[in-house]
C-alpha cells in the first residue's frame, strides 16, 4: 500500500511541477500563448509547446524517479 501512495504522490508532484514550469514559460515568452494557439491557430507555436511539454515531462520524471540500485559484480 505504501508504494501505491508514493506513486500517487509522485504523480501529483509531477503534475504540479509541470503546471509551474508552463506558467513560468508563459511569463517568459513575449507573446500570449493562449491567444496564439486558440485564436490565431499558430502551428509553429503548437510545435514549440509540444516540445516544451515533452522536455519538461522527461526532466520531471527523471527527477522524481528513485535512483536505480547499481549492483556491483563480485
Amino acid at each position: 500500500m505504501g508504494a501505491f501512495i508514493a506513486s500517487i504522490f509522485s504523480a501529483l508532484l509531477g503534475i504540479l511541477l509541470f503546471i509551474l514550469a508552463y506558467k513560468v514559460y508563459d511569463l517568459i515568452v513575449p507573446f500570449d500563448l493562449t491567444k496564439e494557439l486558440e485564436e490565431d491557430q499558430n502551428i509553429a507555436v503548437g510545435i514549440v509547446i509540444a516540445g516544451m511539454i515533452i522536455g519538461i515531462s522527461i526532466i520531471i520524471a527523471a527527477t522524481i524517479m528513485p535512483a536505480p540500485q547499481i549492483v556491483m559484480p563480485k
